[in-house]
């Protein structure tokens, strides 16, 4: 049985300061089902019109409003409401991301929904316990030290965690006394209209959010649009670059959580149970299309065989299906694009002389339509291979051989990219030691996980900056240094 949606996903209005106006245009985005290649919504094609209404007005409520004047106290307060209303759609929110983007409902139900929800409550105690202001003894006297809000903030999203990606940034942003333009992917514009629904709900005042789902020229303009004080975004590399670039030219502040090609590192007293376990989902959640997906499986030579044997027999146990169905372990790709650049990424492992082991191209069995793919293991992976250095961001593993644990670490290390990894070790030690010597921001032993208190992000081309905990609300404040004499009387 699969679950439906009740009420139409289309919308006719744009978000912009606050309230629902009509675009500047009539071109629309349609929101293909990846499951069925049919459309489930039509919603308006942000324009760079109404990208500039959009930062006007934020701009607008930052300089004159009241948002970044109130105390961060009716802020939180705020901000609070607004969490505690999500967490009545939360049910809702998350068949409206599987139905727009194809991730398994299971997924969406687990983390796609209720992760951006816990989110918002850590951010919100957090900003109870934050250090706005503080009096410092200075070597010439006393020192205020103080948190401003950075601006007006450009935050962009990307399609395959929408709202999860979403609230990282506009939460902090609205605690710390920010303005928000949001730009949502044209894959996913719904979960982020309903959103909107619930900030303005909550009371948040006019202008300071705006959502305007749009195209990469839609993106371009509001990262380069001159109101804007600070770009926030997920996505590529390759787009972050670019950001990077025009930020760099205009002095703007910035911050990018990017690519990824995380490894796990399998000790030779692992447990293979768990390791087949924790890699069905550390390296295919959301179907493989996760920037901290661990698709890159290293082994020692001697226990490579057994380990492809235990993966191969864990991928053909899946459940590749309709999103919608909770049965589902694997859904399509998000786009049509996407289901051809992973296909041709297998086609590429056996190009480069990687052994199949398990999937391959072509539809998995029983489906005929839809954007899917095959769960696919290669063995006898090099780590110079294309598929060993470059984000697939689909469902395919590689496993690669190590002569020592030192020899891992270096593997694990040998890539652009330092984002997320694991080691799984019955010797906790061992296992710690492991993740003090590999570069990446965040590391699992015999896990992983995001904990909302503490910093997200990457090395190396995985980013700039960091989320989540102290470390993220501080991205979206500026400090400020206040020095007073007494004068003597």
């Amino acid at each position: 049985m699969t679950a439906t949606i009740d009420s139409s996903l289309d919308r006719t209005q744009l978000f912009i300061g606050g309230q629902w106006v009509d675009p500047a245009t009539s071109e629309v985005i349609e929101v293909v089902s990846p499951a069925t290649e049919e459309v489930v919504a039509r919603v308006p094609a942000g324009s760079p019109a109404d990208i500039d209404r959009a930062v006007e007005a934020a701009r607008r409520a930052f300089d004159h409003g009241p948002w970044p004047r109130m105390t961060p106290e009716e802020r939180i307060e705020v901000v609070a409401r607004f969490s505690g209303l999500y967490a009545t759609r939360m049910e809702e929110m998350a068949q409206v991301i599987s139905t727009e983007m194809g991730s398994p409902i299971s997924f969406s139900s687990l983390a796609q929904a209720p992760a951006p929800w816990m989110m918002a409550e850590t951010f919100v105690n957090i900003a109870r316990e934050f250090g706005w202001e503080e009096r410092r003894a200075g070597a010439l006297g006393e020192v205020v030290v103080r948190r401003e809000p950075v601006g007006v903030v450009a935050a962009i999203p990307p399609w395959n965690v929408p709202q999860f990606t979403t609230m990282s940034k506009v939460v902090p942003a609205l605690l710390a006394g920010c303005t928000v333009v949001v730009k949502p992917a044209p894959e996913t514009p719904l979960d982020g209209y309903l959103m909107a629904e619930l900030l303005a709900e909550a009371g948040v005042p006019e202008g300071v959010v705006s959502f305007v789902a749009g195209d990469r020229e839609v993106g371009a303009h509001l990262v380069a649009h001159p109101g804007i004080d600070k770009v926030a975004f997920t996505g590529s590399t390759a787009a972050g670059r670019k950001i990077a670039a025009v930020c760099g030219e205009q002095l703007k502040r910035v911050s990018l959580e990017l690519g990824g090609k995380s490894a796990a590192i399998v000790l030779d007293d692992a447990d293979l149970a768990a390791v087949s376990e924790g890699i069905k989902f550390m390296g295919l959640m959301n179907s493989g299309q996760a920037c901290v997906a661990q698709t890159r499986i290293l082994v020692s030579r001697q226990r490579h065989d057994e380990v492809a044997d235990a993966l191969t027999e864990m991928l053909r146990g899946l459940t590749v299906g309709d999103p919608l169905d909770p049965a589902s372990e694997i859904g399509p790709m998000v786009a049509k694009r996407q289901q051809e650049r992973v296909n041709g990424y297998i086609g590429i492992g056996q190009d480069e002389g990687a052994t199949l082991v398990a999937g391959g191209q072509g539809m998995p069995d029983g489906l005929d339509r839809g954007w899917y793919v095959r769960p696919t293991l290669f063995a006898g992976v090099d780590n110079s291979m294309r598929i060993a250095q470059e984000e697939i961001f689909g469902p395919v593993l590689s496993l690669i051989a190590y002569d020592s644990v030192e020899d891992a670490v270096k593997i694990a290390n040998d890539s652009e990219y330092g984002l997320a990894g694991t080691v799984w070790t019955a010797d906790a030690e061992a296992g710690l030691d492991v993740a003090r010597q590999v570069r990446a921001g965040t590391y699992g032993v015999n896990t992983y996980t995001m904990d909302f208190a503490a910093p997200f992000g990457g090395y190396k081309a995985s980013g700039i900056g960091r989320e989540f905990g102290p470390e993220g609300l501080a991205q979206y404040t500026e400090l400020k240094s206040v020095y007073t004499s007494v004068p003597e009387m």
